[in-house]
């Protein structure tokens, strides 16, 4: 049994010697490479530059309102649209007591004035049909009453005014209330019923009611890196990527580029502004975040291959033509001539046919 089993033993690590032998020997055979054959096409290669930023209605306008006071009454909301001058909201005037005590005075004060005056006119009147008075006195009373009766009319109207920002035959163009001054979509209404405005003046911008923007008139408002502006310019076509609308395109053409640069993050950026053609069935919000992509060159229908194929040295350029395939492949250095890339293809302008076959990537053996 011991003999038996001794030779159990040997054989074992006689085994693991070959094996070990055997294992050595196979690492130390060369290993054979194997190479994708690429074959050059005729397609478009074109270089972009990439603007972040958002779209945005060209004009957006703040209504804000023309006396101070409260909410009494909202009749838009953002979202629905709005003609030049509908109203939007009724302000409630909060009268100073100062003034409305001033105002209340001074129509009592007319009043009892006017009083006086037409007794004196309808006395002067009766003469005069008498033949009393001359004429002359008689217009210079009828004069004097027709005076104190519009200032009794414009007393009332001020306390009108004072009390509820009205008078009785303005009530359509009054101040409290705030109409659009242009015709789109409200885009929002920060303020609800019940909250204090302030009036819009020299001292003071106000307090916006709603702001108001056509929808149709879209711009595309973003950034580029200092080192692509100065490729672009004004009249360049553009197409635009919304995020928001499942990567959607729309075309836009390049309106305004940024004379200034502003620094973010280290890197100096210039503000740019396209216009978006929008179609009828589109509706983008404001203040979507959008890509737009910017050709700065093209070549169409050339021969391109996959950049990785091609190997640069100095100001050369060289690929590796397939002479032979089989038992193994073997390829040929070779000078061509290369234009544009897009980082992915490269154009081919002299050197290469469509029927050359050319190296491309290693063939990893879990791909073969």
């Amino acid at each position: 049994m011991k003999k038996i089993g001794r030779i159990i033993i040997l054989s074992l690590i006689g085994l693991a010697v070959a094996g070990t032998f055997y294992f050595l020997w196979k690492k130390s055979q060369p290993v054979k490479t194997e190479y994708e054959v690429v074959t050059p096409v005729i397609g478009n290669v074109e270089t972009k530059t990439v603007a972040t930023g958002k779209v945005e209605p060209r004009d957006e306008v703040l209504i804000k309102p023309q006396m101070s006071g409260i909410i009494s009454e909202l009749f838009k909301e953002a979202g629905q649209m709005v003609q030049e001058g509908e109203i939007i909201a009724r302000i409630k005037v909060i009268p100073e007591m100062t003034q409305l005590n001033s105002a209340e005075s001074r129509v009592r004060v007319a009043g009892i004035n006017l009083e006086q005056i037409t007794a004196t006119y309808v006395r002067d009147e009766q003469l005069y049909n008498e033949g009393v008075i001359a004429r002359e006195d008689f217009e210079t009373s009828s004069a004097t009453y027709k005076k104190a009766k519009e200032e009794l009319e414009n007393a009332v109207d001020n306390l009108y005014i004072i009390r509820d920002g009205t008078t009785k035959s303005s009530t359509a163009t009054s101040t409290t209330q705030v109409r659009s001054t242009i015709t789109g979509m409200i885009l929002d209404v920060p303020i609800k019923v019940g909250n204090s405005v302030i009036q819009s003046n020299t001292f003071n911008d106000g307090t916006t009611i709603a702001s108001v923007a056509d929808m149709n008139n879209m711009l595309f408002v973003g950034k580029v890196d200092e080192t692509e502006v100065g490729r672009i310019n004004e009249g360049m076509p553009l197409k635009l990527t919304v995020g928001a609308l499942d990567g959607e395109k729309f075309d836009a053409v390049l309106e305004y580029v940024s004379p200034k640069g502003v620094e973010e993050n280290g890197a100096v950026m210039f503000e740019i502004k396209a216009a978006v053609k929008i179609p009828s069935e589109a509706f983008i919000r404001a203040g979507y975040s959008a890509n737009g992509e910017i050709v700065l060159k093209e070549a169409r229908d050339v021969l391109t291959i996959p950049e990785s194929c091609v190997e640069f040295s100095n100001d050369s350029a060289f690929v590796y033509l397939l002479t032979t395939e089989l038992p193994e492949q073997v390829f040929e250095k070779h000078s061509v001539q290369v234009g544009l890339s897009d980082g992915i293809q490269i154009e081919v302008t002299e050197g290469l046919s469509e029927e050359d076959r050319i190296r491309g990537a290693v063939i990893l053996p879990n791909k073969k």
